[in-house]
């Protein structure tokens, strides 16, 4: 297994982090905690010494599962990193509330590797400044009981760089792959990091499970290169070819993506020049498939109707991108409300006199809505 040296922190971890937010679950949505214990011990057992939970994910029950499986190793031989859910933090003293029950419930006496979780503008102003929040952790610290302190971040880079170095962060954790090099953090925040010895942890390196596998055109590309590696390791290597990377987290759901990610990180090669660049080449294929000029900027929002348009557009371009409906389907069928659905747009134009990219938003959402259910209902 491939591990990789924090040389801020001195310690080693291993480049594949096992990410315990898509356990298997059963029929009734609790986690199969037979099928989970046997993907975490393999992961152990091939070298993997990094596992990520966070207060929230299934439903509050990962950390439980997480702990219950660790426990018959040697607490010294792995790292658990953990979430402090910001947004439930109303007053200092919830800090230390919500962490002991995170101790609880993982069956430890510390944490590792603790992070403010998915910092944006809004929980960094109103819950992180407000409250107190990085003074309570650091509490923690002196106290033994977190290790070492950061934060995982969904924002803009101007965000980034503003809670960066407001703190002396021991690490930190963005999204970031192959697609996303200009979305949120992206390359200008991995870069900032590395000039600042801040080692970083990245998550969604497949994006979701969307870099996994394309349509055929794409997909062939991937399998001329090397028949025997699958698609999503490519979007893995891309990732650990960025030496300040120290951890890659991996949301594994069963065994078979589990022992395929060990094999990938077992003799870990990082892309060569020439992978490098035909993924550079099939990244400006995906990007040329993009519908429409959506920046996100939202200078059409709010919109009269309530229809979410930004979020629209990137439903639809991410399914003709991507080339498949899977991609896209819990985000359109659940994930955007049926009142901000394209289908509720009233043609007032109000959004089209206000868009910078001059787009035809109106035809356009007529598509979206058309294009979307068509698949639905086919699906």
């Amino acid at each position: 297994m491939e591990k990789r040296n924090m040389e801020k922190l001195g310690i080693k971890t291993s480049l594949l982090g096992f990410g315990c937010m898509r356990f298997p679950v059963l029929e009734d949505g609790t986690i199969d905690e037979i099928k989970a214990e046997q993907m975490l011990d393999a992961a152990y057992e091939a070298g993997i010494n990094y596992f990520d939970t966070a207060y929230n994910y299934h439903g509050g029950k990962s950390e439980g599962m997480v702990g219950k499986a660790l426990a018959k190793y040697d607490r010294k031989s792995y790292f658990v990193a953990t979430k402090l859910p910001v947004w439930l933090v109303e007053k200092p003293e919830d800090v230390t509330r919500i962490f002991e029950e995170q101790l609880s419930r993982l069956g430890m006496e510390y944490v590792d590797f603790y992070l403010l979780h998915a910092l944006n503008r809004g929980s960094w102003e109103e819950h992180v400044k407000q409250h107190h929040v990085i003074e309570a952790c650091e509490e923690l610290r002196k106290q033994g009981r977190i290790r070492y302190l950061g934060f995982s971040f969904h924002d803009r880079y101007e965000v980034f760089e503003e809670i960066i170095k407001a703190h002396h962060w021991d690490y930190c954790q963005i999204q970031y792959n192959y697609m996303d090099t200009e979305e949120q953090a992206g390359d200008k925040g991995y870069e900032l990091a590395e000039q600042m010895g801040i080692p970083m942890v990245v998550m969604e390196p497949v994006r979701g499970g969307s870099l996994a596998g394309f349509s055929e055109d794409i997909n062939e590309q991937f399998q001329a290169m090397n028949p025997q590696a699958s698609i999503a390791s490519y979007a893995l290597r891309w990732v650990g070819s960025h030496s300040n990377v120290k951890v890659i987290l991996s949301g594994m759901s069963t065994m078979e993506q589990t022992l395929d990610n060990l094999k990938t990180f077992t003799d870990f090669s990082p892309l060569t020049p020439e992978e490098d660049a035909k993924v550079k080449e099939i990244v400006q294929q995906l990007r040329s498939r993009i519908k429409n000029g959506c920046t996100g900027c939202a200078y059409c929002m709010p919109c009269p109707a309530g229809v979410d348009i930004p979020g629209s557009f990137r439903v639809w371009n991410d399914y003709h991108m991507y080339g498949r409906y899977e991609t896209v389907r819990n985000r359109w069928e659940q994930g955007l409300a049926e009142e901000k659905k394209p289908k509720n747009c009233i043609g007032c134009g109000k959004c089209e006199a206000a868009c910078p990219q001059k787009i035809s938003i109106r035809e356009d959402l007529k598509c979206v809505q058309q294009e979307l259910d068509s698949q639905k209902s086919g699906s």
